[in-house]
């Protein structure tokens, strides 16, 4: 079974069951290509169960085919291949290419106050909805439609573990964004490989130790099967990778679609929350078996977190606001909508 059939199999075993019931929606023959990295795994969940509930609810009349693998699109390109017309939809990471991005990359910030996947869903949508987001995913034709709420980030690394913050200096990481400067606040050395390369990239020693969120793109992207170690608490943040659709082709789509497309938004939410929890009781006692497990103290969390925490986070607002970014208003959006939306 090749991977994309796989993937699929994998994917409609997991999606929430439709109701027998369920009003089905008339309409014209519509055909979306959609472009992801990878294969099926927890951070397609949610485009998978959008892909299914509009065919099962159009009898196969809107399809969104999903090709896996980079066989539409190199990740790096995804936004180029929107804006051209060659793809209605793609996932990207904001951190692949921050200067056509600027201002997603706000999300992409080290240490933001994102306590869980609720929260960090109810900030996604706020904050793609700002004016200046709006604008700035408009000059990609793309409108950023949902969040891939990528779970905390963790390293899979070879060579020595790193037991105390000290240990950092001089390793070379695969670490994204603003990820990657609270890294070299601990005198590490980041890269921002892609997700596709970054096996290659540990099993040849270019880097070190390499961050994903944690557990399911270890084990999607096999790292640990050539790691010695990995961190269970560092927790330095996420990266912002949204699923993006055409403007093209959202405004071609007949309003029935449309309306029955933002519906199934919230289906797509909790199918993807629970991919990760399910990966998770999965993975990390097998991790945990195999791997040394690196658990860092509160004390020298806390001292990571003040060196690189605010600190990039001031480096970006200052950065981007002579770019003519209103960054300080982004990221003033996240923590109040965090606040907000965090249990008390």
């Amino acid at each position: 079974m090749n991977v994309k059939v796989a993937g699929l199999a994998l994917a409609g075993a997991l999606l929430l069951p439709q109701a027998a019931s369920a009003q089905q929606v008339q309409g014209p023959k519509v055909a979306w290509n959609f472009s992801v990295w990878g294969n099926s795994r927890a951070f397609t969940r949610g485009i998978e169960q959008i892909a299914a509930d509009v065919a099962a609810r159009t009898g196969n009349a809107f399809t969104i085919k999903i090709a896996y693998a980079n066989q539409l699109s190199p990740e790096r390109e995804n936004l180029d291949n929107i804006k051209i017309g060659a793809i209605e939809g793609a996932m990207f990471c904001s951190s692949y290419h921050p200067g056509k991005n600027p201002g997603m990359t706000a999300l992409d910030l080290p240490f933001l106050p994102l306590a869980n996947l609720d929260v960090a869903q109810a900030v996604a949508e706020r904050f793609y909805q700002h004016p200046y987001i709006v604008a700035e995913m408009k000059k990609w034709n793309a409108l950023a439609f949902m969040g891939a709420l990528l779970p905390q980030y963790e390293f899979m690394g070879v060579g020595d573990p790193p037991k105390k913050l000290e240990d950092w200096k001089g390793k070379r990481v695969r670490a994204l964004g603003g990820l990657g400067e609270a890294m070299r606040a601990l005198g590490a050395t980041p890269t921002s490989v892609p997700a596709s390369e970054v096996y290659t990239s540990l099993d040849r020693g270019t880097v070190d130790a390499a961050s994903f969120p944690f557990s399911y793109a270890h084990a999607s992207f096999k790292l640990n099967e050539i790691s010695k170690w990995y961190t269970e608490n560092l927790a330095p943040g996420a990266v912002n990778c949204p699923t993006v659709f055409s403007l093209t082709a959202l405004a071609k789509l007949p309003p029935q679609y449309r309306k029955l497309l933002d519906s199934r938004k919230n289906a797509a939410y909790i199918v993807l929350k629970q991919g990760y929890k399910t990966a998770d009781e999965k993975n990390i006692p097998e991790f945990k078996k195999k791997l040394i497990a690196v658990h860092y103290t509160d004390a020298e969390l806390a001292r990571f977190r003040a060196i690189g925490g605010k600190p990039v986070w001031d480096k970006w607002v200052s950065e981007n606001a002579a770019k003519g970014v209103p960054s300080k208003e982004l990221l003033d959006l996240i923590l109040a909508t965090a606040k907000k939306a965090t249990p008390k």
